[in-house]
């Protein structure tokens, strides 16, 4: 188990940084785990299922996972 800082999260979803957290706050993203006080970090596996259920909805002919 691998907790991604949010740099290598927008690396990994070609998305930024300020766009990963919105969608993490309106509950299409998932949400960070506060780490400490000021920082917080995502769960590798639950990043990569998202980016699987993109993949899953593009070849079903969907524009992007919820």
């Amino acid at each position: 188990m691998r907790i991604l800082k949010a740099q290598e999260v927008a690396q990994k979803t070609s998305m930024s940084v300020s766009n990963i957290r919105r969608l993490a706050r309106e509950g299409k993203f998932p949400k960070p785990i506060p780490l400490t006080e000021n920082r917080s970090g995502w769960l590798e596996s639950e990043v990569d299922e998202w980016i699987s259920n993109c993949v899953r909805k593009h070849h079903a002919g969907g524009k992007y996972a919820p």
